[in-house]
């Protein structure tokens, strides 16, 4: 796991509440009542936007689908860390809020 962008995002994410962190993937990932904000990869951080608004994440600076099995999961994008800067961070971590805030909470098991 890459310790410097999981630290980028936890910084992007402070002061937020229901926020908890979760190791999946390979990486980590950060949930928002309980439903799959974003998180990183080896690499790349990951961002949750919903299918409606994959293809304008898409067209935005360092974001590409994210695969991981050979198949694109639509909804979700990588976002190549280099690309962003603390104020672009900052924005993805919205656009993935304005999506997963609008989900139901997931039940505690």
């Amino acid at each position: 796991m890459n310790e410097a962008l999981k630290q980028r995002l936890r910084t992007a994410l402070k002061g937020k509440r229901g926020v908890a962190e979760k190791k999946m993937f390979g990486g980590l990932c950060f949930l928002l009542r309980g439903n799959m904000l974003c998180g990183t990869g080896k690499a790349d951080f990951m961002f949750r936007v919903g299918k409606d608004q994959d293809a304008a994440a898409l067209k935005r600076p360092g974001a590409r689908p994210m695969d991981i099995t050979g198949r694109v999961m639509q909804g979700f994008v990588w976002v190549d860390p280099s690309k962003c800067d603390a104020r672009s961070l900052k924005a993805w971590v919205a656009t993935a809020e304005r999506y997963v805030g609008a989900l139901p909470a997931k039940k505690v098991k």
